[in-house]
């Protein structure tokens, strides 16, 4: 955070040993890859981490939890009308292929036999949601992402139907507001506007899932024999899914509408799915499964009532393990279920606060803007400023999640004046990211009434040293980020390889290995100008906020030729119709002088 001065004070941090797993390094990786000890590695175990914006296959040790190699592959986002999100089910199912092969000859490279994988774990972006014929194997549509905001007029029909108008009516049950984010709007969307979905549901050959679910299928036989599964905290993600009895709910199904046999059988987070059908991991055992926020409080080791941790990716995301029971959230958090680490053992619950984009606002400003050429260049823009110089950025692209579960708002920048340049909105944007993780964190130690005293960190943005040391300052708690950064693949591992028929992995407290970690120090003085001007900042960033409310309020109104109407936006509509209203006074007055 900017000192009283405007500048920013060169980070430090200090090194610190948590429960958790090895620092490794690319040095130590090369290094041990040459010796003759890969020999006596032992089980490994793998991951499929399916993400928003990438795909990725890593392998771990899974006697230390070293990660041993991996390979990436971005995937295409389309943006087919405004507000719409979609990526292609086929490029996603290709890039685990080739992350797979890709990893697979690096470990061969590394002289480690790959017979040695024992388990494949899949993690995956959440609410992202699919349909597809169980018949031919096809996708019925695009995927439609998480961040998708074409419901938006559904969304606010059904909270018209509710009992004061309630976003909240159904969260006794889901733990979740009605919204666009979840996946039973998205479907509900699908079964309504796609002719080849509403035909596929008519003659008994369509399927449900999210990412997990298309994956797990495709990778154990697809068309030929596919298991159709999810998992409890995918399922705990689609608002048909009641986190009590763990099970799809009647009741929910019915108030959407979504026929229940399309629907994926509900999972443990940890047991054997299915095995691989094809490639050089043929006969593997999928057997473990959790959407990426709770794999990421699992590859934290967040097992403790009370244990939090932020991810930094294209949204972020704050969970807070409340244990053996769901708590209900009195401001604006969401209750999902954070694991079920085995068919006979118990669930466990977190509290949840979304932000729906982080990382996304760096890929805004390069791909949209371009003020950047790389994501790297973005801190190095932020830092020869330290300030952003009055100019406040409310990235609400999608609306506003946690607290405010707004879908009216939209992105705003304000505070410009002709000083300001792209070093100064740079800035702004990081801190956009650290403000948006003050207000959830605040929630969350309102709701469970004892603060946290450090911030466990992880997801691509955490490599932004600037944007941690800011968190720190803002938030003024330590933030501390572990050394190996791969934290959600780590988790699926975990579960996979802790599976019963498998058990190559101990989640024993006492048998996990330990981590090498950053810890970032707020770097103001509590008493001093530096919290003052902090305080000051968070005020105006919420001044800001509310200034993006309310921005789109209504479904769009078609004209007739497929253009919408100006008056879809209500704030503009007032405005049109008020300006013709004077011009038509003035004509009348000037014609009666």
């Amino acid at each position: 955070m900017p000192t009283g001065s405007g500048t920013i004070k060169k980070n430090s941090y200090t090194p610190v040993l948590t429960p958790g797993y090895r620092k490794e390094t690319a040095h130590t990786n090369s290094r041990m890859a040459a010796s003759s000890n890969r020999i006596m590695l032992g089980p490994l175990v793998a991951a499929i981490d399916q993400g928003t914006s990438s795909t990725r296959f890593l392998v771990f040790n899974a006697k230390t939890a070293e990660l041993l190699s991996h390979h990436q592959v971005e995937i295409k986002q389309s943006f087919p009308k405004e507000g719409w999100v979609e990526e292609d089910p086929k490029e996603i199912l290709q890039s685990v292929y080739e992350c797979m092969d890709r990893t697979c000859e690096k470990l061969t490279q590394l002289n480690i036999d790959i017979s040695n994988i024992k388990a494949i774990g899949v993690t995956n972006q959440r609410e992202t949601t699919l349909v597809w014929d169980k018949e031919t194997g096809e996708p019925l549509y695009n995927a439609i992402v998480w961040l998708d905001l074409r419901t938006q007029s559904t969304v606010e029909r059904l909270i018209s139907k509710t009992p004061g108008r309630n976003k909240n009516h159904l969260k006794h049950k889901t733990g979740l507001p009605i919204s666009t984010y979840f996946s039973a709007v998205k479907l509900r969307w699908l079964l309504d506007n796609v002719d080849e979905v509403a035909e596929a549901v008519v003659t008994h050959r369509a399927m449900f899932g999210t990412v997990d679910s298309w994956l797990i299928w495709c990778l154990t036989g697809g068309k030929s024999g596919g298991v159709h599964c999810t998992d409890v905290t995918n399922a705990s993600r689609t608002m048909l899914f009641n986190i009590h009895t763990l099970d799809w709910d009647p009741e929910l199904c019915k108030y959407f509408d979504i026929p229940m046999e399309i629907l994926p059988k509900v999972r443990s987070s940890s047991e054997i799915y299915g095995l691989m059908t094809s490639g050089s991991l043929t006969g593997i055992p999928i057997s473990g499964c959790l959407g990426d926020q709770s794999a990421a409080l699992v590859g934290q080791m967040c097992f403790q009532d009370g244990q939090a941790k932020n991810t930094y990716g294209t949204g972020c995301f704050l969970l807070r393990n409340t244990g053996a029971k769901p708590v209900m959230s009195d401001h604006g958090l969401l209750t999902t279920v954070a694991y079920k680490l085995g068919r006979d053992k118990p669930a466990c619950y977190a509290l949840e606060g979304s932000v729906a984009i982080a990382g996304a606002v760096v890929r805004w400003l390069k791909d949209n803007l371009g003020i950047i050429q790389t994501s790297t260049e973005l801190e190095k823009l932020a830092a020869s400023v330290g300030t952003s110089y009055g100019c406040y950025f409310v990235p609400a692209f999608s609306g506003l999640y946690a607290p405010y579960w707004e879908p009216s708002a939209r992105g705003i920048i304000c505070g410009l004046t002709q000083f300001t340049n792209r070093s100064h909105l740079a800035f702004a944007a990081l801190e956009a990211v650290c403000f948006q993780t003050r207000e959830i964190l605040d929630a969350m130690n309102q709701d469970s009434g004892i603060p946290l005293t450090q911030l466990q960190v992880d997801g691509g943005m955490t490599s932004n040293r600037l944007l941690m040391q800011l968190q720190a300052d803002i938030l003024c708690i330590p933030v501390v980020k572990p050394s190996m950064p791969e934290t959600t693949a780590l988790g699926a591992a975990m579960a996979a390889g802790a599976a019963e028929g498998v058990s190559v992995w101990s989640l024993r407290p006492e048998d996990l290995s330990e981590v090498t970690s950053e810890k970032f120090e707020p770097q103001i003085n509590p008493e001093g100008k530096g919290t003052y001007e902090s305080e000051f900042r968070y005020a105006r960033w919420k001044k800001a906020v509310q200034r993006a409310m309310n921005w789109e309020t209504t479904e769009p109104v078609s004209i007739g030729n497929g253009e919408t109407s100006i008056f879809s936006s209500l704030p503009l509509g007032f405005y049109v119709v008020g300006s013709m209203c004077m011009l038509i006074g003035a004509k009348y007055i000037s014609g009666h002088k």
